[in-house]
């Protein structure tokens, strides 16, 4: 495959936002929402967490991404961080890597009352969705928090948290 010369990505000092935002990065979380066959997940860092009573979830999705399609309709959904060990999972739930018998068949995942929860994530939290308003290319996702559950003990280097940055996997 080759980038042609208008191809979005074919050079990426083209774009000095896009930089700026890559020059950030995050850690990697995984959103998922529907249940059974209507199961929907993508990969997500840009996000935040706002504190309070009770605390929220703020999120930037694709509009057109299943996953926005299914937590707009169930309004529950699931936001669960992802580990180093999970880099190719992320890439398959980006779209970016071939995934044989579809993404959720790539992980141990379990339907919940939120969504389809992954059983070795470094932590999950479940949300229900309180507003979605378009900003910029991105649908901004507001959630209340439901719960939090994250995992115990220290995270080992082979175990850290996944972050991206700069167009690559890192660990945290």
């Amino acid at each position: 495959m080759t980038i042609h010369s208008t191809h979005p990505f074919a050079d990426p000092h083209r774009d000095p936002f896009r930089a700026l935002r890559g020059r950030l990065g995050g850690v990697v979380t995984l959103w998922t929402a529907g249940g059974g066959d209507d199961r929907a997940g993508l990969t997500v860092t840009s996000l935040m967490v706002a504190n309070g009573e009770p605390g929220r979830v703020l999120g930037l999705l694709d509009p057109d991404a299943d996953l926005t399609l299914a937590l707009e309709e169930t309004e529950r959904g699931v936001v669960q961080l992802l580990r180093w060990r999970h880099r190719d999972l992320a890439e398959m739930f980006a779209g970016v890597a071939p995934a044989p018998g579809g993404v959720f068949r790539h992980g141990d995942f379990a339907d919940g009352p939120a969504g389809p929860r992954l059983a070795d994530a470094a932590g999950w939290v479940e949300v229900r969705l309180e507003s979605a308003v378009d900003v910029g290319w991105s649908r901004l996702v507001t959630c209340v928090v439901e719960a939090v559950e994250l995992a115990e003990g220290p995270e080992e280097d082979a175990d850290a948290l996944l972050v991206h940055r700069r167009g690559r996997y890192g660990r945290a």
